[in-house]
């Protein structure tokens, strides 16, 4: 087990700088490049039964838990600028998870002096902020009305929003709303999407709810769906451009239509989908079919603690969907439990998710995947066919880590340990690794082998 004092655990990378993030229970950083500053914006679970508020120091009262904007410019000093309270409620029962920053040049019809956030106001809303001056954000809109909240993805070239949300009606947690803010003042709606047997007035079983998407926009035309958390993943490839221009009415037909390719894992769930697209093959160079593959990186949400009954193991999965249609798993990564003695820690292990940063430092080199108790584990895909460990990072605890527990001859056994929930990166190759029980934001570099294959001087 962890204890405070004991310092991280780490194989080609280093602790660059630190927050405490106020303690708050920590899912998404995203990182804008805003002029000459770095920003990070950090959505937060809501509080704990112990903390349902935790005192913000800047205004020095208690607030839900809801996100963080933090200057990140100086990696090694990062300062605390502000913190946006989310919905009132405890652990994903409340505060503001989910956070996406485009810029005004980008959009369409954006202020192109201007940058904008777009994040969930606990399960109830989507706003968007303008964060132009990130220690004065200002709102400026918020589609209301949900149930619930989660994944979003947001396409700052187009303005075009996938949504996850809970929506009056249909029969699953979160399916997708789409929608068009390319003027973010300005929100319109193109249609709601799910899988068919989700929509209002069906019958019948309905299928696993939506985790996340991610598009390749315009040029890529495709959308990657992931279904599901710890089993009944699916990965659904939809034709952008039918989904944007196809009958909004969510029918079965309609539903189906966009669809070019599925697949299904039954015992393991889908948290992020990440396409690694038109990929370099070596070994394939003479190969009948050419040198490149379409690959799409699954990444599995462990739910359970210690490893008890209830679960597979949640992993990394690679599939060939070069034919859409008839995708295939072509490998897979995990930690080893016996490198760590990770069922015993406490906590989750397994893994949780990816960065999605598509900027030229790691992509299609490094992946960074958060293994809950296992902290980050940097992985070598130039050859998906052969994923490859090449380094990590394990968190200390503090003070302000939360506990774990489970039943134990139905007494409750609690256990402290790191809970790596969500990573990103920055274009300068700096890594973001926040933690789900309130031991603040990791700022991380590759050192080594890791380094040399991103290519860092």
């Amino acid at each position: 087990m962890q204890k405070v004092g004991d310092p991280p655990e780490a194989k080609n990378m280093r602790l660059v700088g630190y927050s405490d993030l106020q303690a708050r229970s920590a899912y998404q950083p995203t990182i804008a490049h805003q002029g000459d500053r770095y920003i990070a914006y950090v959505g937060h679970h809501g509080g704990t039964d112990a903390v349902p508020k935790p005192v913000n120091p800047i205004t020095g009262q208690p607030e839900f838990n809801g996100t963080s904007i933090i200057d990140v410019t100086d990696p090694k000093n990062p300062k605390y600028l502000k913190h946006l309270p989310g919905q009132e409620g405890l652990y994903e029962g409340g505060g503001g998870q989910m956070t996406r920053v485009c810029a005004g040049a980008s959009l369409p019809k954006g202020d192109r002096s201007k940058f904008y956030l777009l994040k969930v106001f606990g399960g109830q809303a989507h706003e968007i902020w303008d964060v132009t001056k990130p220690e004065e954000p200002v709102l400026l809109t918020r589609l209301d009305g949900l149930r619930d909240t989660h994944k979003s993805f947001w396409e700052c070239d187009t303005g075009i929003a996938y949504l996850v949300s809970g929506a009056p009606g249909w029969r699953t947690r979160r399916m997708t709303q789409i929608y068009d803010l390319s003027d973010p003042a300005k929100p319109r709606k193109i249609r709601d999407f799910g899988l068919p047997g989700q929509e209002p007035g069906s019958t019948g079983d309905v299928p696993t709810e939506l985790h996340g998407p991610i598009s390749t926009g315009p040029a890529g035309n495709r959308v990657y769906f992931g279904y599901g958390t710890n089993k009944g993943g699916i990965i659904q490839i939809v034709d952008r451009q039918k989904l944007l221009e196809g009958p909004a009415e969510p029918t079965p037909e309609n539903l189906k239509a966009p669809e070019v390719g599925r697949l299904e894992t039954p015992l393991n769930g889908a948290h992020t989908v990440f396409p690694l697209l038109k990929m370099p093959i070596a070994e394939f160079a003479k190969d009948k079919f050419g040198s490149t593959r379409d690959i799409v990186m699954m990444v599995d949400e462990a739910l359970i603690n210690e490893c008890q009954a209830g679960e597979a193991r949640q992993m990394v999965w690679f599939a060939d969907v070069t034919i859409e249609r008839r995708p295939m798993v072509i490998s897979n990564y995990t930690v080893k439990e016996a490198s760590g003695d990770f069922c015993e820690r406490g906590g989750r292990f397994g893994s949780h998710s990816s960065n999605e940063s598509t900027a030229p430092v790691f992509n299609r080199k490094l992946a960074l995947i958060t293994w809950f108790n296992a902290g980050v584990r940097a992985l070598d895909i130039r050859d998906p066919f052969n994923p490859r460990e090449v380094g990590y990072f394990i968190p200390p605890i503090t003070e302000a880590t939360d506990k774990r527990c489970i039943k134990v001859d139905g007494q409750d056994r609690c256990k402290v340990a790191i809970q790596s929930n969500n990573v990103e990166t920055d274009d300068r190759g700096y890594i973001y690794v926040v933690d789900r029980a309130n031991t603040g934001m990791h700022i991380l570099e590759v050192t080594g082998e890791a380094r040399s294959i991103a290519g860092i001087p």
